[in-house]
């Protein structure tokens, strides 16, 4: 199977169109009509209505064996790129919004003193786009969180090769707005919780599917989807009323009308880890090193 013809077809998929594909990928609509036959004869299955454009059942299936195909391939791409020697004056770093920190940015700031001309880049992004950015030698080295029982990693899709840096590891509260009826309790349950309403913010909060996995339970469920990098916007649809999320309590500075309880159970912490590949050169490395925490921060 020719992954040319393969990313082409994700591609139609993504965007629902074939002339949306072809602008994406550089190609004239011809040819992307011609990748698709190529791939529909190869396989010996129609793979894409056509109109409306989508795909098939079979089409289906293939596009669940896509996305893992291409990463491997380009994760290997990757790698080999590394070992051949990964360029020591350039410094790609990906973070998700709450692994941006104070702390980072000073580690950072010590890692262009003692590299004087280092070319640093810089990138905010989701989890997935930042694990997924490493593995394929687009970041050289990604900053990630998200919750985990203590001193658990994280469970990262498609991260299994990278090296894991514990960075970090802090207390979780559950935001409430100010007037909420139990915003003045000293600790909160997430079985206390069960008929909340919640935002789901994948990319800024706890994902609700880790709480519910943690908990045990089908409880939280959401009322409001928030899908954004930007921390104030979702303390201020909390301080709104427009449901209940989980972060550190640090994610409420400046915002008013809102309020962070302490999560008592289950008992989980916001995880930060730093990711890389295999000799992600010395710059990286040795943020990575001064980023390391060996006791609790």
């Amino acid at each position: 199977m020719d992954p040319h013809l393969l990313r082409t077809f994700v591609a139609v998929v993504r965007h629902g169109s074939f002339s949306a594909a072809a602008r994406q990928l550089g190609y004239t609509q011809s040819a992307v009509s011609q990748h698709i036959a190529a791939l529909e004869t190869d396989l010996g299955t129609t793979l894409l209505h056509r109109r409306p454009v989508g795909p098939t059942k079979a089409g289906d299936r293939l596009l669940e064996h896509a996305a893992p195909l291409l990463l491997r391939l380009d994760a290997a791409r990757a790698d080999v790129l590394r070992v051949a020697g990964t360029p020591p004056g350039r410094l790609e770093l990906a973070m998700t919004p709450l692994a941006a920190t104070p702390r980072v940015a000073e580690a950072l700031a010590g890692a262009r003193r003692s590299a004087p001309g280092l070319q640093v880049g810089v990138r905010v992004e989701g989890r997935q786009a930042v694990v997924t950015g490493v593995v394929a030698g687009e970041y050289t080295l990604g900053l990630v969180e998200g919750v985990a029982a203590p001193s658990d990693p994280l469970r990262l899709s498609e991260a299994g090769n990278l090296t894991h840096v514990a960075v970090a590891e802090e207390p979780l509260a559950v935001l409430l707005p100010d007037d909420h009826p139990l915003a003045r309790r000293a600790g909160l349950r997430l079985g206390d919780l069960v008929d909340a309403r919640w935002i789901d913010a994948p990319d800024v909060a706890a994902p609700l599917p880790d709480l519910r996995a943690a908990a045990q339970s089908d409880a939280p469920r959401p009322s409001l989807r928030y899908d954004g990098t930007d921390v104030t916007a979702l303390v201020t649809l909390v301080a709104a009323g427009h449901g209940l999320a989980i972060a550190p309590r640090r994610v409420t500075a400046g915002v008013p009308g809102v309020r962070a309880v302490p999560l008592t159970l289950p008992r989980l912490v916001h995880r930060t880890e730093a990711l890389h590949g295999h000799d992600p050169g010395p710059a990286a490395a040795a943020l990575a090193a001064a980023l390391a925490f060996q006791a609790r921060p």
